[in-house]
């Protein structure tokens, strides 16, 4: 780094102008470049069904249908609902920049928890009507803290701890220089959260006490808030999805399995019940297609 800076200070002023202007252009290209990357949105040029849901999605993941967790919360969400969708596996992203989106009829939805807010609308779904008040508020705040909280930690082990980056990288292809400048995004985007603030034996200790709070509630419930599933169990089983099935490189891989038995089964009984076509949603560690 010194000899980079020496060099720079030997540079006439003319030089180092040049030099500044290279630079802005270099970080301007890459921005672009990122944006393309990610926000490509292109046309649908095939007509879908009506009354049907198409959902947006990154595409599958390794280990889990998706590496996000919002994807995976927003197709559980269809299935435990019995909502006909198709998936679209792509780059195409919804108006607000984000993914997973929706299209019914036409119309367009971003964000999971609006998705689900529109559907339940437009098609009479209630998966909490066997909730008291009490009961709605609670799992309210479960999944705010799910999505909130414990997502935030995800992002930080996934993206910033992991030092293998095997999951990442060989799920998205990224150039190395693609990844740092995505790395030095998320950098940002935790560090204006907060939680970026601390270090990583803080947050390890703030993830597992989350964890150990879900796991707490859950006890030995099938479900979050009893016997049966509500609509709060597609936010805690995507994110839990990641952590359980899609945390390699992290140091906590095993984490669930080893510490929380009762999440471990959770997690099973979820995939079990809403998930019988997993293996065919999943590519195996990259090894396969998959075909769903």
């Amino acid at each position: 780094m010194e000899t980079i800076v020496d060099a720079f200070n030997d540079l006439d002023t003319s030089q180092k102008v040049l030099y500044a202007v290279g630079c802005v252009v270099v970080a301007v290209v890459s921005v672009v470049a990122l944006r393309k990357l990610f926000f490509k949105k292109t046309k649908a040029t095939k007509e879908y069904p009506r009354d049907t849901v198409i959902l947006y999605q990154i595409g599958r993941g390794h280990f889990a249908p998706s590496m996000t967790p919002f994807a995976v919360k927003l197709e559980t969400y269809l299935r435990m609902a019995r909502i006909p969708y198709q998936n679209v596996h792509g780059r195409q992203r919804s108006s607000k920049g984000k993914f997973p989106w929706i299209e019914y009829n036409g119309q367009e939805v971003a964000d999971s928890t609006l998705c689900i807010k529109f559907l339940n609308q437009k098609l009479g779904v209630d998966l909490n009507r066997d909730l008291s008040p009490a009961d709605r508020g609670v799992a309210q705040a479960m999944q705010v803290m799910a999505e909130e909280h414990l997502y935030w930690f995800l992002v930080l082990f996934r993206w910033i701890y992991d030092n293998d980056k095997s999951l990442l990288l060989n799920t998205f292809k990224f150039g190395k220089f693609v990844f740092w400048m995505i790395r030095r995004q998320v950098k940002k985007q935790t560090w204006s959260q907060g939680l970026g603030r601390h270090t990583e034996g803080e947050i390890t200790e703030m993830f597992k006490k989350d964890l150990q709070s879900l796991s707490d509630f859950i006890g030995k419930k099938r479900f979050l808030m009893g016997d049966e599933p509500c609509e709060t169990d597609c936010a805690v089983f995507g994110q839990l999805s990641q952590v359980y099935w899609q945390f390699p490189g992290t140091g906590h891989e095993d984490i669930i399995k080893d510490k929380y038995p009762n999440l471990a089964a959770y997690c099973e009984r979820m995939r079990e019940t809403f998930w019988p076509d997993w293996d065919q949603c999943i590519t195996h560690g990259g090894t396969r297609e998959a075909t769903k």
